[in-house]
């Protein structure tokens, strides 16, 4: 699973974190911004089996810059705004949810 946010400090860390936890996934936390700690390759799009990113314009962003990278990718949008700090509970609690909301579908 792949997690998309901003810049790849709090969302998208903590979701790495949260789910990696979990044996059946291998997780990244990656960036859009220039000044993301770690910003989107194509190789971590081909490597994914799963995309979330945390924002729709996230989703518009990442289909602008990497099309052709996705094709097949599934990119789902969670609606966790950038108001959370890393490993915050009500961050934690939000990502348990909404993963869990595609992960049971697509199981």
């Amino acid at each position: 699973m792949l997690f998309v946010c901003g810049r790849a400090r709090w969302r998208s860390p903590t979701a790495e974190r949260l789910f990696s936890r979990d044996p059946r996934y291998s997780c990244r936390a990656r960036g859009l911004s220039a000044k993301a700690k770690r910003k989107v390759a194509a190789a971590d799009i081909a490597w994914a089996d799963v995309i979330f990113v945390m924002e729709r314009t996230h989703s518009t962003r990442l289909r602008e810059e990497h099309r052709e990278g996705l094709k097949g990718t599934p990119v789902y949008v969670l609606d966790i705004p950038d108001e959370y700090e890393f490993m915050s509970p009500a961050l934690v609690d939000q990502l348990r949810i909404r993963v869990a909301a595609y992960l049971e579908t697509a199981g």
